[in-house]
């Protein structure tokens, strides 16, 4: 290997390894932004913040070579925004029933969920269910996701309610379903490009909702502190984390950036043990094992396979 490959392979793992601990963090942001901001206000404000931040590189790169905007091209990016927008009010509701570190490790089964859409989608990529990986990675996935939600205290102490788990799958069920839908767009204009867009529509779809069901003036009557902390969510989680993970790509492959996000959960835990005091119990811990080693099974068959969207932003 050359200095000049060593380099471009050390960036590369530099840029993956800031990309799990920013991915590391999402759900404790939300977890705590609950406190102040409903689910849909919280959302909106995230994203919007998260699209202004991207938004110049955008309007640069379409100015100079990029596509003319029309309407096949916001079509294409309004699909996959759809299941977004879904996903990011349903893992911040996800979150008013189980801690952020378990909310972390159970949305991994959007790994598997993902590859089963993809299926769907594109024949090309059907020869994957033919491998033993995916069919033993998926059965222990699915397992070990029951088992982190099933073994999860609720509120009062019992198992968390019924209802909190079907809003918890709901999120990983979307996010798949925006992974896999974002596919098409991000190869036809550019990873940059297809997620500045989807991060504006999304934000406009989010706007009538939040002004219908949530507090458009939340930023108001909170402290400067929250609206600091939401700020830095969006700036990080939204946008910095998909610039290096994209970088990442590109330096060091699909398959190891993608293996390593699976770093995240343990990230999240320690520090939402660290700063809100949650635990895992003992089954929790030997579901959570089993999900995570399932999704690397799973995994371990797409590395031929575009990437898929991102986690959390």
């Amino acid at each position: 290997m050359t200095k000049q490959e060593r380099e471009t392979f050390l960036r590369g793992y530099a840029a993956v390894f800031a990309t799990v601990l920013i991915w590391s963090t999402p759900s404790l942001f939300q977890f705590y932004l609950n406190r102040f901001y409903d689910p849909w206000a919280q959302n909106f404000y995230r994203y919007s913040v998260g699209c202004l931040a991207v938004m110049p590189f955008v309007f640069y790169r379409f100015r100079r070579n990029g596509p003319r905007l029309n309407l096949g091209i916001l079509v294409a990016c309004l699909v996959p925004a759809l299941p977004n927008v879904v996903h990011q009010i349903a893992q911040t509701v996800s979150l008013y029933h189980m801690g952020p570190g378990v909310y972390a490790i159970f949305i991994r089964s959007s790994v598997i969920i993902t590859t089963l859409l993809a299926l769907i989608f594109f024949p090309e990529e059907r020869w994957i269910i033919r491998q033993w990986q995916f069919q033993v990675g998926t059965l222990l996935g699915l397992i070990g996701a029951v088992g982190v939600l099933w073994f999860q205290p609720g509120r009062e102490g019992g198992p968390i309610a019924l209802r909190g788990i079907a809003i918890a799958f709901t999120a990983s069920f979307c996010w798949a379903l925006y992974s896999v839908l974002v596919k098409r767009p991000s190869a036809r204009l550019g990873p940059i490009d297809s997620f500045g867009l989807i991060s504006f529509i999304t934000s406009v779809l989010l706007l009538p909702l939040t002004l219908a069901f949530g507090t458009i003036a939340t930023p108001l009557h909170v402290g400067a502190r929250v609206n600091v902390i939401l700020i830095v969510s969006a700036v990080t989680c939204i946008s910095l984390a998909h610039v290096l993970y994209y970088i990442a790509i590109r330096k060091v492959g699909v398959a190891l950036s993608q293996t390593l996000q699976l770093l995240c959960p343990a990230g999240a835990l320690g520090l939402s043990a660290l700063f809100f005091g949650e635990r895992l119990t003992i089954p929790q811990v030997w579901s959570a094992v089993i999900l995570l080693f399932g999704a690397f099974l799973a995994m371990r068959v797409k590395s031929g396979a575009a990437p898929a969207a991102a986690e959390n932003f």
